[in-house]
């Protein structure tokens, strides 16, 4: 695994700027989302400890991620050099998601704007795990932001790092890692011994990009008329008030930075979960509250990018 080159990074961010995700581009995570399943099916079948069949599957699949990813770009620069520069610009652009998460985010705040509060739920319940049938427009809001301030260390901070670390095969590999915990890593009866490995593995994979996203998001604050200090004092004091020792980080920093409250009370699977709260309620939750995440997002980004770029000049 080689670091992708500066021209690679910009590309890929700006492509994902310009593009996000269309429906028309077949994306990778649709494949390893495909063989997780598929692969579920069969180790359940043929191996009776639920917990060895979760290590195969986090091997398998983050393995065979990073080792199709080689090949392919690896295919691409015996062909010509150019048809490996453009392999990896092409994968690189699709481990990034800021304008995906961008995107999905508005259809939920537009259709709260506009009050169809069933269609904000609906969809919402694509982009969260919790239960969205009986949400009121705060909750709504709650959950939205969360989901914002979350993946933006998981969809856009994490695998940036990657790329710029060990380049589209690593960037490949972080997202098997991520789409086996959204598949398999869950605390639940089915799950809890299968997923098991595949969720530490996304824990420790997003130790770092956590806390870099939580530090980028203050830094960022600042330019979009937001608390740098407030950021920063939520950040330590709630950071931690999480069930995942990563989610809290970037979901505090952007509590403290907007000046809401997060965390509460949710439902999955028809159960009710009551997570301690993040943040102090010094403004509703509003649209206002949604733009400020997305705005932090992009700032972040922007301000780990910018500063990738400068230390590859010096270099």
């Amino acid at each position: 695994m080689t670091p992708a080159a500066p021209a690679i990074i910009l590309g890929a961010v700006l492509l994902d700027l310009l593009l996000g995700d269309p429906r028309w581009l077949p994306h990778p995570v649709v494949g390893i989302g495909r063989f997780i399943a598929g692969a579920e099916t069969v180790l359940r079948r043929t191996v009776r400890s639920e917990r060895l069949g979760g290590v195969m599957l986090l091997i398998a699949t983050v393995g065979g991620s990073a080792g199709a990813a080689w090949l392919l770009l690896r295919g691409a620069a015996l062909l010509h050099p150019l048809a490996g520069d453009g392999a990896a610009l092409v994968l690189a652009y699709t481990c990034l998601a800021a304008r995906s998460l961008h995107g999905e985010s508005k259809l939920v705040a537009d259709a709260l704007t506009r009050g169809d509060l069933p269609l904000a739920r609906r969809r919402l319940s694509r982009i969260v795990g919790r239960d969205t049938d009986r949400l009121d427009a705060p909750e709504i809001w709650r959950a939205v932001v969360e989901t914002v301030a979350e993946n933006t260390s998981d969809g856009v901070i994490a695998p940036l790092l990657c790329l710029m670390v060990g380049g589209p095969v690593l960037g490949l590999a972080y997202k098997a890692v991520n789409t086996l915990d959204s598949m398999v890593g869950y605390n639940n009866d089915r799950y809890s011994r299968f997923g098991w490995a595949s969720a530490r593995f996304d824990d420790l994979a997003n130790w770092l990009p956590a806390r870099l996203t939580g530090l980028l998001m203050i830094l960022a604050a600042p330019l979009f008329g937001l608390s740098l200090r407030s950021a920063w004092r939520i950040m330590r004091r709630d950071g931690r008030n999480h069930s995942s020792p990563n989610s809290g980080i970037p979901e505090a920093a952007a509590a403290g930075a907007i000046g809401i409250q997060l965390g509460g009370s949710n439902h999955y699977f028809g159960m009710p979960v009551v997570k301690p709260t993040i943040g102090d309620p010094l403004r509703p939750l509003t649209r206002d509250s949604w733009m400020g995440a997305v705005r932090l997002m992009y700032g972040a980004e922007g301000a780990l990018v910018t500063a990738w770029l400068c230390g590859s000049a010096i270099h």
